[in-house]
């Protein structure tokens, strides 16, 4: 289901990184554009961009033509809820993302064993945090990528270091440590 295709011969030389955006346009055409940058800066890596089918027929194809040769696209089936409809029911939305593509991603994980070289990194959405069971279970390192504004980051950190949100007062200094802050 990939769009482009590279060299069986040089797989042994290429790393490659599957990513997983959240489906929704503003997570989509950030972690698109990572992607891109990536994939232009070196030959050695692979890049397998993974939706559903129906969000592979939303993204612009124009614009296609100058993806490099080491940028694949890779699909799912379509287990969530259209994009056209998804705001009719947004909480079922939401439930689907988070337990219905799992599934269909370890299966097209499988098929990368044949066909492809293994998966070294398995990059995805920051709201997509059951891939990193998947990636644990395979041994797979897995890389967050925040698709939202750094300010959007520092709100939901602020919300999170606020006392007694999250049930511990020791939290909020291990983090400000973590972060560079304390």
């Amino acid at each position: 289901m990939g769009r482009n295709t590279v060299s069986t011969s040089s797989y042994s030389s290429l790393r490659h990184l599957v990513a997983l955006p959240y489906p929704g346009r503003g997570h989509i055409n950030p972690m698109m554009n990572l992607c891109r940058a990536l994939s232009s800066a070196s030959p050695y890596l692979l890049i397998t961009f993974v939706v559903t089918d129906e969000w592979l027929s939303l993204i612009d194809r124009s614009p296609l033509a100058s993806i490099p040769d080491n940028l694949l696209f890779s699909t799912i089936p379509n287990v969530i809820p259209s994009e056209s409809t998804r705001g009719n029911d947004f909480l079922g939305f939401l439930e689907a993302v988070m337990t219905k593509m799992e599934a269909p991603l370890e299966q097209l994980l499988d098929g990368f064993q044949q066909s492809q070289p293994a998966p070294s990194l398995l990059l995805f959405d920051t709201c997509l945090w059951w891939v990193v069971g998947v990636g644990a279970r395979r041994g797979i390192p897995v890389a967050s990528f925040w698709t939202q504004s750094s300010a959007r980051l520092l709100q939901q950190l602020r919300l999170l270091l606020r006392p007694g949100t999250n049930g511990s007062t020791e939290t909020a200094p291990m983090l400000l440590y973590f972060l560079g802050w304390f």
